[in-house]
């Protein structure tokens, strides 16, 4: 079995809802990036196999075959397949991890794992609320699912707020973690230290090269002031990730694909690891997974350079860093989805993107990637930077 190399990895600059992405059809977001891949890495875009494209709310605009409406308004041929898959908010890492098994099997030489997530033109939920709004069925729990876990719902802020009492965080814990997210991710976009792996995109004000969320006067007092999510609860919209419009991909070839189109790899996937757990406190299963992706790495934690742990919510790498005896040093450098926004079908990608970039800019080796993902799943990916 050979390796995975990845070649190219991208994204856009996020957009906050309503905000400089709201022009753009998600179908469009993802065609450019399939574009950026393409015309960086100089591969003939008719040798690529397949796109795998994650999107977690499949409705509107980002329904009916996604990925290939994707493909079709890039300026790849339309004899590309691809296939949209969800696996929450790690969709586009699954997406990831699909796409290496693909070309470390040798079933395909060369394969991009991508995704979109238009937050403004396709809201959270929208593709489950017809039972709602029609009267027709229950939604996407059933009764059988509601009497095994005597809960009526899965709920990921309940899931966050479980998180926090469970490892001791509170609120002013969770601000503070939120205010260094929106610091660091400040000092990098000011050290420009996202400019290689943005695609830019056109918009009325011109190109888009800079993440909207981030707030590079935030203060704690600010972060304090916004409204809990729950009463008598630790979770605020300040501590939890943005919502954002955005698009990424990573050009993933084996060693075959490197010599029969003359590319040079920037990182090799080291593992692949997905695990499910609780669905109840859900967000919790990244510790689990990273343990056992270490293990089967033959890895440490101290081998490890570089973290990007996905800030759905505060506790989440909070608890991370501390149930796995991380460096916090070593945790999103660069800030997290907290300031840079949570595109849920693009962040998968979005973050190794950011990952192998940082790597490389550092002169370091490993990176691990770890998402939570609803219904207690995590996906963890580890790299070394080449």
């Amino acid at each position: 079995m050979t390796d995975a190399y990845i070649v190219e990895a991208v994204r856009t600059a996020g957009g906050r809802r309503n905000g400089a992405l709201a022009g753009w059809h998600p179908a469009d977001m993802g065609g450019e990036v399939l574009n950026a891949l393409v015309d960086r890495s100089g591969i003939d875009p008719a040798a690529i196999e397949d796109v795998i494209l994650g999107c977690v709310t499949q409705a509107g605009e980002q329904g009916f075959a996604f990925a290939r409406n994707a493909v079709l308004a890039s300026r790849l041929p339309q004899s590309v397949p691809a296939v949209t898959i969800d696996r929450q908010c790690g969709s586009s890492q699954q997406a990831l991890q699909f796409a290496a098994q693909a070309v470390m099997s040798g079933t395909q030489d060369v394969v991009i794992a991508a995704g979109a997530e238009s937050m403004t033109r396709v809201p959270m939920f929208s593709n489950i609320s017809y039972h709602q709004r029609e009267g027709v069925g229950v939604g996407p729990f059933s009764d059988r699912i509601k009497q095994r876990f005597g809960v009526e719902t899965f709920s990921q802020f309940e899931g966050a707020e479980m998180i926090a009492a469970k490892y001791g965080f509170d609120r002013d814990a969770l601000d503070r973690y939120a205010l260094q997210s929106h610091q660091r991710a400040a000092a990098a976009t000011q050290a420009k230290r996202f400019a290689s792996q943005i695609v830019p995109l056109e918009t009325e004000n011109g190109l888009h090269v800079t993440d909207e969320g981030i707030r590079a006067d935030a203060t704690l007092e600010g972060i304090g002031s916004v409204k809990l999510l729950k009463d008598g609860g630790v979770v605020s919209a300040a501590n939890a990730s943005q919502i954002c419009d955005g698009a990424s991909g990573i050009l993933v070839v084996n060693e075959r694909a490197l010599k029969a189109h003359n590319l040079t790899p920037i990182a090799r996937i080291v593992n692949m690891t997905v695990t499910a757990g609780d669905p109840i406190i859900m967000l919790e299963e990244p510790i689990f997974a990273t343990r056992k992706a270490l293990e089967r790495a033959g890895l440490t934690i101290g081998d490890i350079d570089l973290y990007e742990v996905n800030e759905a919510f505060a506790p989440v790498p909070m608890a991370w860093l501390q149930a796995l005896g991380a460096d916090p040093e070593k945790l999103n450098v660069n800030g997290g989805a907290i300031a840079l926004g949570h595109p849920l079908g693009a962040t998968g990608t979005k973050l190794m993107a950011t990952l192998v970039h940082e790597l490389r800019a550092r002169g370091q080796r490993y990176g691990l990637q770890t998402v939570c993902e609803g219904g207690g799943i995590a996906n963890v990916t580890i790299v070394e930077a080449l």
